[in-house]
């Protein structure tokens, strides 16, 4: 298919003129690209993208859902320096509103002492924690749990921190920490700010990792916690049942998690089974009989699953289809209609390429692209998709073993923000129109400015999966995640906006293996372990270095771009 590449046109050139120069650079172009590819052995690109928009067309609302939450480890971690300068920079660049973690009620928080039967509570530092957020801008995502130990009914626990899965071993004094925290709450920050928070109740209580109880128990304890918070103001928002992975299986159809219904290790194509929320239509059919509100509907649709081996004991980590994010929000709209409930929201509390915080992939340029797929492919799916997590300052496996250890974090340890932390910038800098919009872009305005913005992706179909995992349990594993970073075919983008405006400028900004990519930078650079402070701030610097040229509007007022990309980029372009 032929390809036109223009460039701008002087005043005053005729129009043959105008069309020799359009096409002769291209042809000389398009011969010296395809003479250096074969030359050095590599594939022809795919088919061409062509975007043509109108900068003056009806637009169509865009809700920035990506931006409204953003996850992290746990409540504790929030009083660290590194953590609060973290979160400042993510909600002042990437535009996140509400951040949730764990553990707000864990004993490293000392929130619940009881003796001889008194029960005291201390709020000083969920305080201090809440205080400081509220000053950067950020509102929490409040999640309830874990069990204060004295409150737990048993020693089972989490993590090295120890966070306590058990129930609580009195639902009636639970509700009162419950009642008391929200009455706290609205004191110190006032009934108008509170009731724009959310309350969530637990974190994937499906599971045997997170929760003791059964499923019974889980949704007596989503009653009585909702209840005390309705009864301090019934403006509070709740919700639940913040259930993890979707499956194809019964193994959550009981009481409690039942291996042996797993389908998916011998299963020999996943992607053609039918996938399902954990707990979800029985959370919401026990809610409607109880007469319990539901406020927003809670799970965590990562695209993965982890099939546990009976021979040896291990989870073997299985990927999804790329549209697998798409197909379990669909599913859960779908259960929503369907039930007592369908003007909740529906707030997805965490998501990532991965549940791992030893995947490689977290790292690396691919992580970019797929995360502004899945988002661009979901718009109008759901309220909010938190992705999981805004740091590596983050404990669940212990501390990282090297500075790029494949954490969840769009911002690593030391501060180095990775392709994933610009995949959220980008897509916050988005208008809040869409003009137009097809699997590899969109084409967005601000209705307000009328200024124009394209997000334009290169994810090659070669690979149809969501990001692969790369490492997990077995320890850091680099290869996987860099076969699949020279998987792909350049592919040729041609980009025309009409009605822009004669001499307009855009700033066109790119993210590719050479510019922005923090990993590499690190690996070029020997990858020091540990890095000096001066190595540090040379990474920090380097991350941000996308790159950028200016380019303008035309005499007829249209904005005409073109470029060959290669796998896994990602270009902003906006008019400044």
């Amino acid at each position: 298919m032929p390809v036109r590449i223009q460039k701008l046109v002087r005043p005053g050139q005729t129009k043959a003129f105008r069309n020799l120069a359009h096409y002769f650079p291209l042809c000389v172009g398009l011969l010296l690209l395809s003479a250096r590819s074969f030359a050095a052995g590599k594939s022809p690109p795919i088919d061409g993208l062509v975007i043509e928009a109108d900068a003056q067309a009806a637009g169509e609302p865009l809700d920035h859902y990506w931006s409204r939450c953003v996850g992290a480890g746990r409540a504790n971690e929030g009083l660290r320096a590194a953590w609060l300068e973290q979160l400042k920079m993510a909600h002042e660049t990437c535009g996140f509103e509400y951040v949730r973690f764990h553990g707000l009620f864990h004993d490293d928080m000392f929130v619940y002492h009881e003796k001889d039967g008194v029960v005291t509570y201390n709020w000083q530092y969920i305080d201090d924690l809440f205080d400081r957020l509220l000053a950067i801008g950020v509102r929490p995502f409040v999640e309830l749990g874990f069990c204060p130990g004295e409150l737990a009914s048993s020693n089972s626990t989490v993590f090295w921190w120890h966070g306590h899965t058990a129930p609580p071993k009195n639902n009636e004094k639970w509700a009162q920490l419950v009642s008391a925290f929200a009455q706290h709450c609205i004191s110190r920050y006032g009934a108008e700010e509170v009731r724009r928070w959310y309350f969530e109740v637990w974190n994937e209580p499906n599971t045997t990792m997170f929760w003791s109880g059964t499923k019974s128990q889980y949704f007596e304890l989503y009653r009585v916690s909702a209840m005390a918070l309705k009864g301090v103001d019934p403006a509070l928002r709740v919700g639940g049942p913040a259930t993890n992975n979707f499956t194809p299986d019964g193994r959550f159809d009981g009481e409690e998690e039942d291996r042996r219904h797993q389908v998916t290790l011998t299963a020999p194509d996943i992607d053609a089974l039918s996938w399902k929320g954990a707990w979800i239509v029985d959370f919401l059919h026990y809610c409607a009989r109880e007469k319990i509100s539901v406020d927003f509907i809670s799970t965590h649709p990562y695209p993965t699953d982890n099939a546990y081996d009976p021979v040896d004991g291990k989870m073997r980590s299985k990927t999804r289809k790329i549209d697998s994010v798409h197909d379990d929000l669909t599913w859960l709209r779908v259960a929503l209609a369907r039930s007592e409930f369908p003007n909740a929201e529906l707030n997805l509390t965490e998501w990532n390429s991965s549940p791992s915080p030893r995947d490689s992939s977290h790292d690396y340029l691919q992580e970019a692209a797929y995360i502004i797929k899945v988002n661009l492919n979901c718009i109008g799916l759901a309220h909010i998709l938190s992705f999981w997590t805004f740091t590596d300052v983050f404990e669940e496996g212990g501390g990282g073993e090297t500075m790029f250890h494949g954490g969840f974090g769009l911002i690593n340890a030391q501060g180095i923000v990775k392709p994933s932390f610009h995949a959220y910038r980008f897509l916050n800098a988005l208008g809040d129109e869409v003009l137009k919009q097809a699997d590899g872009f969109i084409v967005t305005r601000d209705h307000t400015t009328r200024a124009v913005s394209s997000l334009i992706y290169h994810y090659p179909p070669e690979i149809a999966q969501a990001i692969p995992r790369s490492g997990g349990q077995e320890g850091l594993d680099r290869e996987p995640a860099e076969k699949v970073l020279a998987t792909g075919k350049p592919r040729h983008v041609s980009l025309r906006i009409t009605h822009c405006g004669v001499g307009r400028t855009f700033r066109v900004e790119t993210l590719d293996e050479k510019h922005g990519f923090a990993l590499r930078a690190w690996q070029k650079m020997g990858s020091p372990e540990p890095a000096s402070r001066e190595q540090t701030q040379i990474l920090r610097d380097s991350a941000m270095d996308t790159r950028q040229e200016v380019i303008r509007t035309n005499d007829q007022g249209e904005l005409i771009w073109d470029c060959y990309l290669a796998p896994w980029t990602v270009v902003l372009i906006k008019e400044i």
